[in-house]
């Protein structure tokens, strides 16, 4: 096994295109079974179509060589916020089933063997769980569709669901995967690096507008150009981290570039750093304008001043990311850290790379700084507050 490694002062930098735009991935499976479960898959790293799109899914039913041609939605991919269909249809023999009597139930997968009930319909009658209550319907699009719409898309939304359909005698799953757009961002706190047990490192995240990333998420990101020399947990309880520049520092020179992974470890007793995953914001950060640097007390009333309130750390990289905010300016974030965003490198602001560039953690009492502030959606943000100066984007 690699040797923890070392503390490193560098920056993570994201190089590359933007996130790619995730596509569906068939056709569709069909079994011999007299109830026929036909799901689309809503995320792939193959079979790649443009985006926008509907693919045309040529399925087969196995006993009887009936051919069913069902369109599988193009886009496939939200965000937060945002609206999703997640595809699934099934067969049945009408003569020999009474359609009311054919239960239709979608899960989420938590852990391997582990599900959590999102949605369950018997006849007319339909029930929604925990988070999903008033944000989850069927779409109901003819006979055998059983496709879930998901309104109100969150972070905790992602990952794999099991949609499951059941008569009197027989039944048959299929999964689909929900993916986001969005962005990894590494975190440890004020303590410093490998403080964080996998507990706290899920907290730590919330806090900061994110979640803890899982690995294809963090793979996509090295495939990027995320490069990083602190292992940090995930949300699966693994631990792992991405190097693209292989350097003595980060688990020596000659091993090969790819995501380093130190495998499951003991949530409670070994401590890590975090990656952290957040997608769009509802709402706009933005650097405000003061006549003089402020102290983080300061910044906090001045953003409270101003109808919002001091962003986090989540929330600065989603409008880098996402909303293309640049600003050659360090100012306060609320977990007391100093970093500020560069979607275009310049000369004097801190490097060649695009990325946000992390200052640490000052004294909050005795160091002054500038400050970057959240405001909801549908709240304006004034000009003056803006400032006007330097590329705003957002």
């Amino acid at each position: 096994a690699l040797p923890p490694p070392r503390p490193w002062g560098g920056r993570w930098v994201l190089r590359g295109p933007a996130l790619p735009q995730m596509r569906p991935r068939g056709p569709w499976a069909a079994g011999p079974a007299a109830l026929l479960l036909l799901t689309g898959v809503l995320a792939s790293d193959a079979l790649l179509t443009t985006r926008g799109r509907k693919k045309v899914v040529h399925v087969m039913e196995g006993d009887s060589g009936a051919v069913v041609v069902q369109t599988a939605p193009g886009k496939v991919v939200t965000h937060r916020g945002g609206t999703i269909i997640l595809p699934c249809r099934y067969h049945y023999d009408v003569s020999a089933h009474d359609p009311a009597e054919i239960r239709l139930k979608w899960t989420k997968v938590t852990e391997p063997m582990a599900f959590v009930d999102v949605f369950v319909a018997l006849g007319k009658a339909r029930r929604a769980f925990g988070s999903y209550r008033g944000r989850t319907a069927l779409q109901e699009d003819g006979f055998g569709d059983a496709s879930l719409i998901i309104r109100n898309v969150t972070l905790q939304d992602y990952g794999r669901y099991e949609c499951e359909v059941t008569n009197e005698l027989e039944d048959d799953t299929g999964m689909v995967k929900l993916d986001l757009e969005g962005v990894i961002f590494p975190y440890h706190p004020r303590l410093g690096r490998y403080t964080l047990n996998f507990h706290e490192a899920q907290q730590a995240c919330l806090e900061q507008d994110g979640i803890l990333a899982s690995h294809d998420q963090l793979h996509q990101a090295w495939l990027e150009g995320m490069d990083w020399c602190n292992a940090g947990w995930l949300e699966d309880g693994s631990v792992q981290y991405p190097i693209s520049r292989p350097r003595e520092e980060c688990g020596r020179k000659d091993t090969p570039v790819g995501v380093r992974n130190y495998g499951y470890r003991h949530k409670e007793s070994e401590h890590y750093d975090a990656f952290c995953f957040t997608s769009n914001l509802n709402g706009k950060v933005y650097f405000l304008k003061t006549y003089r640097k402020l102290s983080y007390a300061e910044a906090v009333q001045a953003c409270k001043n101003n109808g919002a309130a001091v962003a986090k750390v989540g929330q600065l990289y989603a409008a880098w990311k996402i909303q293309l905010l640049d600003r050659c300016e360090a100012g306060w974030l609320e977990d007391g850290s100093i970093r500020y965003p560069i979607v275009n490198p310049r000369a004097r602001c801190g490097g060649q790379e695009p990325g946000v560039r992390n200052l640490g953690f000052p004294d909050k009492k005795y160091k002054l700084f500038g400050v970057y502030c959240f405001k909801k959606a549908g709240e304006a943000v004034s000009e003056k507050a803006l400032g006007g100066g330097h590329p705003n984007r957002v």
